[in-house]
């Protein structure tokens, strides 16, 4: 029985933590640091969301900066307009599983089928194939980085649990103002209905938002997609498939 156990210890350290680790804290095998003077990419999660996409995608917009969103393939399909208005409005889109459900807990070959079944369903409203992946909560495993190599796995360099209301949007400004540097893929949230978020959390995330974007423009940050911070690493895949969508 203790062999059976320490047989079991050992397969998931080499499985799920170890992976993660050298991901999430060493940043090997995904990207979530570049390398260039004064670009800072947003990066946001779990959406579409019919209420606080649209507001955040106005801000975007009123402050001329692009960003990358991660979607959830069931929400994508679910609110395709607002896919198609990411993509109209120069932002980029990546991949956070079809569901938002810890890869650690499922086969890696069912999260395999799922996330194609997504990148179809954005391919499709957008006409560009998604090329970014970020696994929810970041949980990365072994076969992730052998499954999914048409993928480019991400992860973040800075995160201010904007997924809670607590702090409110203090927490998020002033986070950002302070502690933002050079190269930072920075994770938050435009949806709150997953598990363990609050669901008006997003709203305090947009109000931090708006406080501290003119703050880091005016210290000299660029704020660019992911795709132009790793622009050496790939190129996006397009295809002329695009849904037809009422505007």
């Amino acid at each position: 029985m203790e062999v059976i156990i320490w047989v079991l210890i050992l397969f998931i350290l080499i499985y799920a933590i170890i992976p993660y680790v050298l991901a999430a804290k060493l940043g090997f095998w995904v990207c979530w640091k570049g390398k260039k003077d004064a670009e800072i990419a947003l990066t946001f999660d779990d959406g579409p969301d019919p209420v606080y996409t649209p507001v955040l995608l106005d801000l975007l917009k009123r402050e001329r900066i692009k960003a990358t969103f991660f979607l959830v393939g069931e929400r994508a399909a679910r609110y395709p307009e607002l896919v198609l208005r990411m993509s109209r409005e120069g932002h980029c889109i990546g991949l956070h599983n079809y569901k938002h459900q810890c890869n650690w807990l499922i086969s890696p070959w069912k999260n395999a089928r799922t996330l194609e079944q997504s990148a179809r369903i954005i391919e499709n409203i957008t006409g560009e194939r998604p090329v970014f992946y970020r696994p929810p909560w970041g949980m990365m495993h072994l076969l992730d980085f052998f499954l999914h190599k048409q993928f480019r796995m991400v992860h973040w360099s800075k995160m201010f649990r904007d997924w809670k209301r607590k702090g409110g949007s203090k927490k998020v400004s002033n986070g950002l103002i302070t502690r933002v540097e050079s190269g930072d893929v920075i994770l938050l949230h435009d949806c709150g209905v997953t598990p363990g978020a609050d669901e008006d959390a997003p709203q305090y995330t947009i109000e931090g938002l708006r406080v501290a974007i003119p703050a880091l423009k005016a210290r000299g940050f660029r704020f660019v997609r992911m795709d132009e911070m790793f622009d050496k690493h790939f190129s996006i895949k397009t295809s002329h498939r695009r849904k037809e969508i009422e505007p």
